[in-house]
């Protein structure tokens, strides 16, 4: 028998059943949300049974709503009534399995997600941060009402069941060819320039698997490159009420190798950005968590095209930065030294599991 969640109201007149948590978005289209709600009607009197599904951005905590400020915000909202009758979808096998799971005077339901809603991310909050994290999430939700969206009608907690549902994105089954970048840079003092490729196998590259950077110096100045590191950061675009943009380091090593003035250097250099090594990090984006299981590093937002960025929401993007430290010499010293940066952008997803 599949796994089945439910959850029941506090007033044991409502239970809401889904067959399964995260949903598939494959850019698109994105899967049907479906689920049952089963019903004890002799407390209902004249209210009705809605179902509804929201995709929201939750900045803040909700003990702070004592103040009187809204600390979540919808995004996209739908609500549908199951009782008395008026919602009758087509019943598929997910419906079967759950209708006969919850038994007799249960509803079916389905939910169609527009395809440019943004996925489950949540900010990873401080050590001294409590309450639900900072980030988007997708919530289904059945309660007992008199009409389908008054905002001046109360709804008791206890006629109300809910459960949190993540929308995720796999990676594509088929990648593309890997970014390469290069940059040429002279210096004063120096007829000669130093020039740097960097590129990659692919341009996608599964959670915690290592990613191979292929790089190559030819320092044709009279100056010396005394070392280099490689970082990748994390772009966190919150475009919910403003243009905000947070852009944290999920990685990086330093690499103490020389190239001396009219020296080359060419190397394959492995590196793995994982969130172990990031627990500490306030407001890095991971993958939308549910409860307190698990989660990874947030996966790269793969949008249909550019103008979905208007969408509310978060997007994530990585890039990979080579930079070298390049040293002054000469009368000047110091004074002369320069970074030399490349930068390759970086795709990081889950891999599609078996079927």
């Amino acid at each position: 028998m599949a796994k089945v969640f439910k959850k029941t109201s506090g007033n044991g007149g409502l239970t809401l059943y889904l067959g399964k948590r995260d949903y598939l978005d494959h850019v698109e289209r994105v899967e049907s949300i479906e689920g049952v709600v089963k019903l004890d009607t002799k407390d209902f009197g004249d209210r009705k049974v809605f179902v509804q599904l929201a995709c929201a951005f939750r900045y803040g905590s909700d003990d702070l709503d004592v103040m009187g400020l809204c600390f979540r915000k919808d995004i996209w909202i739908k609500q549908i009534q199951i009782y008395p009758d008026s919602h009758k979808p087509a019943l598929s096998s997910m419906h079967d399995m759950l209708l006969k799971k919850a038994g007799d005077n249960s509803y079916p339901f389905t939910f169609e997600l527009p395809t440019n809603l943004p996925c489950s991310v949540s900010l990873q909050p401080g050590p001294d941060d409590n309450g639900k994290s900072c980030g988007v999430d997708f919530e289904v939700k059945t309660y007992l009402a008199m009409e389908r969206c008054n905002p001046d009608e109360k709804i008791e907690k206890k006629d109300t069941a809910r459960l949190i549902i993540r929308k995720i994105q796999y990676a594509p089954s088929q990648v593309g060819a890997g970014p390469k970048a290069d940059i040429c840079k002279s210096f004063m003092m120096s007829d000669k320039p130093v020039h740097v490729e960097a590129w990659m196998d692919k341009d996608l590259y599964f959670h915690g698997e290592a990613i191979p950077i292929h790089l190559k110096i030819n320092n044709e100045s009279n100056k010396t490159v005394k070392k280099f590191n490689i970082t990748v950061e994390q772009t966190t675009d919150i475009v919910l009420y403003s243009a905000d943009k947070y852009t944290k380091c999920v990685f990086t090593k330093e690499f103490g190798e020389t190239v001396e003035p009219s020296g080359s250097y060419e190397n394959t250099l492995s590196i793995t950005p994982v969130l172990s090594e990031n627990k500490e990090k306030r407001g890095l984006a991971l993958d939308g968590r549910l409860k307190d299981e698990d989660t990874n590093l947030a996966s790269t937002t793969v949008l249909i095209d550019a103008q979905e960025r208007d969408v509310l929401g978060i997007l994530v993007s990585y890039k990979i930065k080579v930079n070298l430290m390049v040293a002054g010499g000469g009368l000047l010293g110091g004074l002369t030294a320069s970074d030399v940066t490349v930068e390759l952008p970086l795709k990081l997803m889950h891999p599609k599991p078996e079927e």
